[in-house]
């Protein structure tokens, strides 16, 4: 069951996107979120956090870095900022590298 969820995502990745805008709000992608899940947590757990994530990718987000956790859950990474560059972080997280914020300058 895992290895036809990881084909059909593949096939998504190759066929489908490319046809469509980019519309993602976070990163990485939904699709390379669920692709990571199942490979993480297996065909159900992964399938699971992947739809949630998909359901949780819409216009009134604001999106950002949102990784798999090391942890199975059906909710948004609650500390994206320990998998992340300082790259990513500076684009996702703006806020914690003002000087207000006082940890990164």
């Amino acid at each position: 069951m895992r290895r036809i969820l990881l084909a059909l995502i593949h096939f998504y990745q190759r066929f489908i996107s490319p046809l469509t805008p980019p519309s993602c709000r976070y990163y990485p992608t939904c699709s390379n979120y669920m692709l990571q899940a199942v490979q993480k947590f297996g065909a159900v757990r992964g399938f699971l956090m992947g739809t949630a994530r998909i359901l949780r990718c819409n216009p009134f987000v604001k999106g950002g870095f949102d990784p798999v956790g090391d942890h199975f859950s059906l909710r948004r990474n609650p500390h994206p900022e320990q998998y992340e560059d300082e790259l990513i972080a500076r684009k996702f997280h703006p806020e914690a590298f003002t000087k207000k914020a006082g940890t990164h300058e």
